[in-house]
């Protein structure tokens, strides 16, 4: 058997829109999360970590190539929208180099289960990036046919690249997904993995089985967080059968943060999905290996879904790639609570589309600009939050602390030089292009004569 150490096993579980406080561990009272909450009493809990982007496409671009989003060309995709939807012409780039393929090269059996939001073309599916099997769902669940959608094209869900069931039961799939993670584990338990698990919940719609909409104390909502809770209970008995806990380290994150409104809370902090206040990029990060990872450990110190790449590829033998720039950072030395260890970033972006909008460094958070819904822009803000003793961001201090201010500045116009700003028409000196298709089309196509399991979603709600 390997060593622990020797190429550990890596499994990286990823919700989609759940909140800072939507778990026991990070204070909820609502959701009953007994195996995430085990999962951080036997690891450690990170208080400041930040996904790069406040919605799912750069986000998960971001977490998966080590860059800002901006950077990879994903800041924004067709037509200036947010996200990618169904049969757009762009996608992470295959010449990107990911997570899953530094791993692959490693000897690493690589799968992905769940919520890709790449790209759906097949140019840049999973397994064109480093995946050797995929089994989900390309895009968002709300991107399939249901009542106020009914022009979408139909659900898809993917073995590989291979449309293998449209319209799928939503209520039923993620005891599918769990299936699919639990067969894996037992095929590749002799060699070094790296399973990538992106849940569609809580995503809107929020279909949920029965057993947890009956246990649930706060409906739909408390019901998709405890079905999470049980698919980490799953996986983590399957790796104490398979004795397999002491060589596989276990991440538990969130994509951005939660819409709120259907009963998700991101509590202590200001702000929902699709804002840069802290409450749409600093989420919920649990990591678990036992004997590696201080147990029962919490971290304030800042790090980001960007620093997984280069730290999982020196954990499994190599390093990050040197003909690129990449903005994650190496954060063994905070996960095995060296002596003095501290954060590696000096500073940190939050981007919103092509959009830089604030810059944190140490306690201190800057607003340079901010997206403004109605006027569907960016625009100029001048305010400034001290994290540590604000973390609601309530007061601003912009006037008090006029050295902050300039400090925060030169280092916001140095990013904004580095990764473009499209509202201060800075084009940026280092970026690259996001992949793009020539002729691109949607993987499914409604059709009436189809007999579909559920042939329109009847919930008329979107994420």
């Amino acid at each position: 058997m390997r060593a622990p150490t020797d190429q550990p096993n890596i499994i990286l579980i990823n919700c989609d829109d759940l909140g800072y406080g939507d778990t026991g561990c990070y204070g909820s009272t609502l959701h009953s999360t007994p195996a995430l909450d085990r999962l951080a009493a036997q690891g450690t809990r990170f208080t400041d970590f930040y996904m790069a982007a406040p919605v799912c496409t750069p986000s998960r671009g971001a977490m998966m190539t080590g860059c800002y989003p901006p950077r990879i060309g994903l800041g924004a995709v067709d037509n200036g929208a947010w996200v990618l939807f169904p049969g757009h012409a762009t996608g992470l780039n295959p010449e990107e180099t990911t997570v899953a393929g530094l791993l692959q090269q490693q000897g690493y059996y690589t799968k992905m289960i769940g919520k890709w939001h790449l790209g759906d073309q097949p140019e840049f599916l999973p397994t064109r990036h480093g995946f050797d099997s995929y089994y989900g769902l390309p895009y968002s669940n709300d991107m399939g046919r249901q009542v106020g959608r009914e022009h979408m094209p139909p659900l898809p869900l993917l073995r590989d690249a291979e449309v293998i069931q449209e319209q799928p039961d939503q209520a039923a799939l993620t005891e599918r997904y769990v299936e699919e993670g639990v067969r894996f584990l037992r095929k590749h338990q002799d060699r070094p993995f790296f399973l990538y698990f992106a849940h569609m919940y809580v995503h809107l719609p929020l279909y949920a089985p029965d057993r947890f909409l009956r246990q649930s104390r706060n409906g739909p909502y408390g019901a998709a967080v405890e079905c999470v809770d049980w698919s980490i209970d799953v996986l983590m008995n399957e790796l104490q059968r398979l004795d397999l806990e002491e060589n596989t380290i276990v991440i538990f994150t969130s994509d951005n943060g939660s819409r709120t409104h259907e009963g998700g809370s991101n509590d202590p902090l200001r702000g929902t999905k699709g804002s840069t206040w802290e409450g749409g990029m600093r989420l919920p990060f649990v990591i678990r290996w036992p004997g590696q990872i201080p147990a029962g450990r919490v971290c304030s110190e800042l790090v980001t879904s960007m620093d997984f790449l280069p730290t999982f590829a020196r954990l499994a033998g190599t390093r990050e790639p040197e003909d690129r720039s990449i903005d994650g950072k190496d954060i063994r030395p905070l996960l095995f609570a060296e002596a003095d260890a501290c954060s590696p970033h000096e500073a940190f972006f939050y981007y919103f589309k092509n959009d830089l909008e604030a810059v944190r460094v140490g306690d201190w958070k800057l607003f340079v600009r901010r997206w403004n819904g109605p006027e569907k822009k960016s625009l100029p803000v001048r305010e400034l939050y001290n994290l540590e003793e604000d973390i609601g961001e309530t007061t601003n201090l912009y006037d008090q602390h006029p050295e902050v201010v300039a400090e925060l500045s030169a280092r916001a116009d140095r990013c904004r030089e580095d990764l473009g700003c499209q509202a201060t028409g800075i084009e940026g000196r280092n970026i690259r292009r996001p992949g793009r298709v020539e002729d691109p089309h949607p993987l499914t196509q409604y059709d009436p004569e189809h007999p579909y399991i559920i042939a329109m979603y009847d919930l008329d709600e979107a994420g």
